[in-house]
């Protein structure tokens, strides 16, 4: 199979099912930005203090793959199967959260971003699932996508923050309150 296929340069490309749209689709943007999250995700896998984590890092991008699947057929088309997300993919987030935050300090203030560059790239990944997040309830409310995805995106972000303070605790890096001037 070739990567290239020519049908794509004129400015279209097809969702699961044959129909072709433009690729400023905001479906074809809203996959798109989850591909890019799952990119951030690989990043961050491959971060030495993750080690641990690769598993459940290599699961939650293949969730993201299910989530661009999903997004990627034609709206009303039952014919084109693709996987499907459980709730069970949700408690798992949870459990990872709850497993992290578990060993840290309670949160008192708000931290700026950054004081390593694995927590860093974790900050980047984090933003990055929520303008995924912002996109899928935009398209939403053109068409459905469904409640679970959406649940799925929001408590993937808030497992990147903790994510983020579990990584900043491990390699001792400093986590900078923020200090707004009043």
């Amino acid at each position: 199979m070739k990567i290239y296929t020519k049908t794509g340069d004129e400015g279209t490309t097809a969702l699961f099912g044959g129909k072709r749209v433009s690729k400023s689709d905001l479906r074809i943007n809203t996959y798109g930005t989850i591909d890019e999250l799952n990119s951030w995700v690989g990043v961050l896998r491959d971060q030495p203090v993750n080690h641990s984590r690769h598993d459940e890092l290599v699961e939650i991008q293949d969730r993201l793959f299910t989530i661009g699947s999903i997004l990627a057929v034609e709206p009303g088309n039952t014919k084109v199967k693709v996987p499907s997300l459980s709730p069970d993919d949700v408690t798992f987030l949870e459990q990872r959260i709850d497993a992290m935050e578990g060993k840290l300090e309670p949160m008192k203030v708000f931290v700026l971003p950054g004081g390593h560059p694995s927590v860093s790239f974790g900050h980047v990944t984090r933003t990055v699932c929520r303008r995924a997040e912002r996109l899928v309830i935009e398209l939403n409310e053109q068409e459905p996508v469904g409640a679970l995805t959406m649940k799925y995106l929001n408590r993937l972000s808030d497992y990147f923050f903790v994510l983020c303070r579990a990584m900043a605790s491990e390699l001792k890096a400093p986590e900078t309150p923020w200090k707004p001037r009043m």
